[in-house]
């Protein structure tokens, strides 16, 4: 707990220097990877990430000491240099993206572990904690890196912000950019230097290993709560925010723990989370939209036939013909009746069912919007009236009051439907 208020109430200000460090990068590098997954280029960044190792490693043998400015300027050149390859192979080959990227990977990662163990066997003494941009180390960044680290990162935030028209077009359709006169070729150059650079800045926290994820998850997790772009972004940089801090966190109590590894773990737990529960798109929210979904479609159904009764001259329906209806799912639909009960739709009096004023009005929109439906499609789809129920049953429970309004108006207030049966108004009696 003392390690805990002590991190957190930034006693020390390097740990406030780190905190802000990570949270910078953390942010500029979900605001790339949103833009790079929306673009379906994910796989890109992995390939760069791991392919500035070499770079890093030039920079220390050139440096003769771990100088951010030497480190940064060789891990964006092996960067530039990979992405450049990546482009020229798929311009000039029959190679398929994922062989090119899986080529390039292996091939820079290779070189620069071998120019790794190079320098850990040159007797440096400066070449302690080197190893550390391979699994990344949170706690090791300092004030002067900060002050590198953390400039790239707000550049890359205030760029992909103030530019964000142009790389959403480059996202989501550049060849309309290009139609209408944007230089879409330079908006491309511009985010492949973005992203390397998001790459770049984040090798000491997280690692060139593991710094795949921090591009990829932040965006992919954002996604399942969102579809707006703005949205995106800003819950994509606090999940890399809130992870980075916890990883952080975690490297300081336990000195001899990467920060790369439990910031992915953390990324993946929030990524599981949205997975789950997010609204709307989580599994789990989902399955329960779609059991309320067909168990209201059944309760329609049950209140449409029970209509359909009245109208045949029916005073009361009996709850046997129902269950005979719905022969297969019998214990579902008692259910259904005695929810329909409890909501005051329905009344049962022993072995017949009646409407309640509530549950007539209900009926007969039901009804009304299955009628109108099949009215609809015989006119405007040219479906035979014999071949429209089923997809009118489908349709019925969708529609909002103002898409009736609307289709009714279309149509013109009709009387009756496809198959001459009354398409009933609240004001009609049976």
């Amino acid at each position: 707990m003392s390690d805990f208020v002590y991190f957190f109430t930034f006693q020390d200000s390097s740990i406030a220097f780190v905190v802000l460090g990570i949270t910078l990068l953390g942010i500029g590098s979900a605001y790339v990877g949103a833009y790079s997954f929306l673009d379906k280029k994910a796989l890109l960044g992995d390939a760069i990430s791991h392919a500035v190792l070499p770079g890093i490693c030039l920079g220390f043998i050139l440096a003769g000491e771990k100088n951010p400015l030497y480190i940064v300027s060789g891990a964006f050149l092996s960067g530039a240099l990979a992405t450049f390859l990546t482009s020229w192979l798929k311009g000039n080959t029959r190679l398929s993206d994922d062989a090119i990227i899986a080529s390039i990977l292996s091939i820079f990662f290779g070189f620069g572990i071998v120019l790794l163990t190079v320098i850990q066997k040159s007797g440096n003494p400066e070449m302690a904690g080197l190893n550390q941009f391979i699994f990344g180390n949170a706690i090791a960044i300092l004030e002067e890196d900060l002050y590198i680290y953390g400039g790239l990162a707000l550049l890359i935030i205030v760029t992909l912000t103030a530019f964000r028209k142009e790389f959403s077009m480059l996202v989501f359709n550049a060849d309309f950019g290009r139609s209408i006169g944007y230089p879409m070729g330079t908006i491309r150059l511009v985010f492949n230097v973005l992203m390397i650079l998001a790459v770049v800045i984040g090798i000491q926290a997280i690692g060139v290993v593991l710094m795949a994820a921090l591009l990829i998850t932040p965006g992919a997790a954002a996604r399942f709560w969102t579809d707006r772009l703005g949205r995106l972004l800003v819950v994509a940089g606090l999940f890399a925010a809130i992870s980075g801090i916890v990883g952080t966190y975690i490297s300081f109590v336990i000195p001899q723990m990467p920060t790369g590894p439990w910031v992915v773990v953390s990324l993946s737990l929030l990524a599981v989370i949205s997975f789950l529960f997010a609204p709307r798109k989580g599994v789990v929210s989902r399955f329960i939209a779609r059991k309320h979904y067909l168990k209201k479609t059944h309760q329609d159904h049950v209140l449409k036939l029970i209509y359909h009764g009245l109208e045949s001259g029916k005073s009361t329906y009996p709850i046997e013909e129902i269950y005979q209806s719905f022969s297969s799912s019998k214990r579902k639909t008692r259910n259904i009746i005695d929810e329909l009960t409890k909501s005051g739709l329905i009344t049962v009096n022993q072995l017949d069912i009646s409407f309640t004023s509530m549950g007539k009005s209900e009926a007969k929109r039901i009804v009304r919007l299955h009628r109108l439906w099949e009215l609809y499609l015989n006119e405007y789809m040219n479906i035979a009236p014999d071949h429209v129920h089923d997809s009118a049953e489908k349709l019925e429970h969708i529609l909002t009051p103002e898409l009736e309004a609307l289709l009714e108006n279309r149509l013109n207030y009709p009387k009756l439907d496809p198959h001459q049966e009354t398409i009933p108004r609240d004001t009609d009696e049976l």
